[in-house]
């Protein structure tokens, strides 16, 4: 298990978040579909679609890894009326942040990058690849679980 990190994602102050969004995600593999569409939206809406590819692969991997590894065998958690699962999109100037929500307190595990063969363990080598930035994290006070999340430098708006 990776120690929780959050080197590496610079203060973000709330207050100067230039847009915002989140979805829950239903504990089955069909969210990472829902999951896509939602990013694709958001960003466009937020004119940085042109991001896209870079930033769909990572939320594919981890929204999958949520899926995979964070839920218990049955999926759903009783009482958990936002989902089991919750993407998150921030966006302040110059970077965006996905931040993916699990109800699991373990961290993440990465896997063999070098056995190429293999159908499955190389998600957070892309998420690290693809991105600008990742870590997890703990969640504290009445949410439970942890985020795992990554970051992406944005170009700077022109006229600035």
């Amino acid at each position: 298990m990776l120690e929780p990190i959050r080197q590496g994602l610079p203060p973000l102050d709330p207050a100067a978040v230039s847009n915002a969004a989140s979805c829950a995600l239903p504990p089955r593999y069909e969210a990472v579909r829902e999951a896509r569409r939602f990013t694709l939206g958001t960003l466009d809406a937020w004119d940085i679609g042109d991001r896209f590819d870079d930033v769909c692969l990572v939320v594919s991997e981890l929204v999958t890894n949520a899926l995979r590894h964070a839920l218990p065998a049955g999926g759903a958690l009783p009482g958990d009326p936002y989902g089991p699962v919750r993407l998150h999109l921030m966006r302040w100037t110059e970077r965006l942040v996905c931040a993916v929500r699990d109800p699991s307190h373990d961290g993440p595990v990465a896997g063999g990058a070098d056995d190429f063969a293999a159908e499955s363990g190389r998600g957070l080598f892309l998420v690290e690849s693809f991105s600008d930035g990742w870590g997890w994290h703990p969640l504290a006070g009445t949410l439970h679980g942890k985020v795992v999340w990554a970051l992406f430098r944005l170009p700077r708006p022109s006229g600035e």
